[in-house]
Formats: structure tokens, sequence, C-alpha cells
């Protein structure tokens, strides 16, 4: 069964709603954004989940030193990195590093082999120029599932929410999925019913019924590198 993230947790009361519908975990974003949180808030909200919940926190070309420190003082379980950071950067946080790629197209998955060895987990996020994520787009879906084959566990990103989280996970199969404005009332704030839809739509993958047949992606035909999928 894919695992669940929701990102762009500010607040106890959307952590305490996501961990009462089950999912996996809670992200928590330290770099420039309207759902930034600092660390202090981050840790009361932490300090109140239950043990089992794993915590991401969001950096984006952050020091190394900055995001251990924030990591420790928070209980942040794994760095999730959305800038530039290099392989070598990436093999230091090992083994709680998630790397994160924005895809706009076939070359964007070009780099992800030098991260191999070097990252706990693979991200793909929506390319928007100037933008390291949270763009609410959604992506090529078969790049998505190409990229499972980089032996990385894959999550998927980008505009996901209730109306399309089912073909997602269909179409790419993914380890976990990473939503973030797709459930929001406004930016900061989750809206439960749109969050409650979305556990239900994951829980009809699991249980599909005649109509989700159809919940198929082309993923044929797609060309990467010298590779054709």
């Amino acid at each position: 069964m894919v695992k669940i993230k929701i990102c762009g947790i500010t607040n106890g009361r959307d952590a305490s709603m996501a961990v009462e519908l089950g999912v996996d975990a809670l992200g928590f974003i330290f770099a420039p954004s309207p759902r930034r949180v600092s660390p202090e808030k981050a840790r009361r909200i932490i300090s109140a989940l239950p043990p089992f919940v794993k915590t991401v926190g969001v950096f984006v070309n952050e020091e190394k030193d900055r995001i251990q420190d924030i990591m420790q003082y928070c209980g942040i379980d794994q760095a999730q990195l959305h800038g530039d950071e290099s392989p070598g950067f990436c093999r230091n946080l090992m083994p709680r590093v998630i790397k994160a790629f924005r895809v706009k197209d076939a070359a964007g998955l070009l780099p992800v082999r030098r991260y191999e060895g070097r990252i706990r987990a693979l991200l793909l996020d929506t390319y928007q120029e100037g933008t390291p994520g949270g763009t609410g787009k959604a992506f090529d879906w078969r790049l998505a599932a190409h990229a499972r084959g980089f032996g990385v566990p894959l999550i998927l990103a980008g505009g996901l929410n209730p109306t399309n989280i089912r073909h997602a996970v269909r179409a790419v199969k993914p380890y976990a999925v990473d939503i973030n404005s797709g459930i929001e009332a406004r930016a900061g704030e989750k809206d439960p019913v749109l969050m409650g839809r979305l556990m239900k739509e994951i829980e009809r993958v699991k249980n599909p019924g005649p109509e989700d047949q159809a919940l198929l992606c082309p993923c044929k035909g797609l060309v990467v590198g010298n590779n054709k999928v």
C-alpha cells in the first residue's frame, strides 16, 4: 500500500487530524514559503505526535550543519532537499535524506543516476521557473513511472489532490505520495473535508471497484536518455 505524506504542516490541529486519518508522515517546511514554520513551532507540534509517525523537514540550499541542528532540535526523521544539493552533500546526510527533483521533461530525470546510493528516496515534483517546489501542478506521470526503475524508493508530488490521487497511484505505483496544497483551505491550513476525501480515494486504490479499472495511464513510448519505455 502506498505511503502517505502530508506536507506543509503549520499547526497542531492539522497534524492531529492527519494522524487520526492514518497518514504515515508529516512534512515541515523550513525554507521560504507561505507554509514556512519555525523550528520552535515545529518542535512543539512534533513533541505531541505518536511515536510511529514519521516527520520530514523540507530545506532548500541550506547549510548541512543548520539542517542537522534543526533535525536534532525538532526531532525530524528525514531531510527533504529541494535545492541544488550535490550527491556528495546528500551522502553526508545519509541515511536520513530525500532528494527532490523538479520535472519538466525527460531530461530532468538524467541527473538522478548520480544520486544512487546517496539518498534514501527520490521525490519528483513539477518544474516551474524560479520555484523550488509546491507549485500545485501535476507533471507527465509517464516520467515518474519510468523513474521507478532507478532503484530508489519513489515519492510522487506535484498537484496531487482528491480528484486525481487514484489515477496517480495506479499510473505510477510510487512508494509514497506527497500532498500539500491539494488539500488546503488556504496556504498553511488544511481542509478537513478535502483531507478526508483524499484518504478515502487512496483506500479505493486498495479496494477497487469496477469503475476503477478505467484508471490506467498509457506509459509507453516515452524516451528517457537512450531508453524507450
